[in-house]
């Protein structure tokens, strides 16, 4: 199957919620055909898995990508790296979002690679000023490769650094403050890292620039027991739980309505029950943009009227 033809303009990711495209999913979207006949208009990918000049799987996120707006999720940049930021990486990254005009760009705040080793995970980094420079670094290096702002997702930790001496919040808002990256906010990761750690959600809300914040996430995560305690562990293998949706709604009441993700990446549903879970945060959203109704705006629709 040849490619389609490149996106001309970027479709901006809409203030609704969108699900995380996977591939068992993405075959069902491309054989719908325009309209697309989902409830949602928006969806995210990992870009890695479409770094190829051609073929099937290109075509068909090419094909998704013409009917409805697209986020990419980046997740093998390793902005923490010590080394810096593979060249041959950012210039294959570049060229697939010249072709596709994602209205979103993420990455994680993690590292995966060293001495040309890269490792199959999203690992965690001390929040230090050294830290702190040389991811500022990466930021300035992949905005410049790409020629379009990122946004940095706040990690689900499990441990914290003894040498940290800057706390996580303040980090990315001074990664933001340098660099003019955005954020994205994953909810349950926050939810997971102030279980694990002890720290108040709320107050970690309060070292983040509002403005900043792109985009949301909201996932499931699994519970486990490790020398006694409780551990919350960040899988995407399950619905989104009350305490997150409850905390997602704290977050949309402080800094008001954002895009919304549902990701959920391992024990996949049927695409149907995927919606559904889109369809339940949508809700949230929506009871949160609808104009609020104070006494004067009520007398000021009775006077117009």
């Amino acid at each position: 199957m040849a490619a389609a033809a490149p996106s001309t303009l970027p479709r901006p990711v809409p203030v609704a919620v969108g699900i995380g495209l996977r591939e068992p999913h993405r075959e069902a979207f491309v054989a719908a055909g325009c309209p697309i006949p989902w409830p949602i208009p928006w969806v995210e990918i990992h870009p890695e898995n479409y770094l190829v000049p051609g073929g099937p799987r290109l075509a068909g996120i090419l094909r998704v990508r013409r009917d409805m707006a697209v986020s990419c999720h980046g997740v093998g940049l390793s902005l923490g790296s010590a080394g810096g930021l593979d060249p041959d990486h950012l210039m294959r990254l570049r060229a697939l979002y010249d072709r596709l005009e994602p209205g979103l760009i993420s990455e994680h705040l993690s590292w995966s690679v060293t001495d040309a080793t890269y490792l199959n995970d999203l690992l965690p980094l001390p929040y230090t000023e050294d830290s702190l420079d040389r991811v500022r670094r990466n930021i300035d290096h992949a905005q410049d490769a790409f020629g379009r702002r990122i946004l940095v997702e706040n990690p689900a930790a499990c441990l914290a650094f003894a040498d940290s001496a800057i706390s996580e919040a303040e980090f990315l808002a001074e990664l933001a403050a340098r660099t003019g990256c955005g954020l994205l906010l994953d909810v349950n990761n926050l939810y997971v890292s102030s279980a694990n750690l002890g720290f108040d959600p709320s107050a970690w809300l309060d070292a983040i620039p509002a403005e900043a914040v792109g985009e949301l996430h909201l996932a499931g995560h699994a519970r486990m027991t490790l020398g006694g305690e409780e551990l919350l562990i960040d899988d995407h293998g399950s619905a989104v739980g009350e305490p997150v949706m409850a905390l997602c709604a704290e977050v949309l009441d402080r800094i008001g309505p954002r895009p919304v993700l549902i990701e959920w990446d391992n024990d996949l549903p049927p695409l149907d029950g995927l919606l559904a879970e889109a369809g339940r945060a949508q809700r949230l959203l929506d009871a949160r943009m609808r104009p609020v109704q104070t006494p004067a705006k009520i007398a000021e629709v009775h006077r117009a009227g």
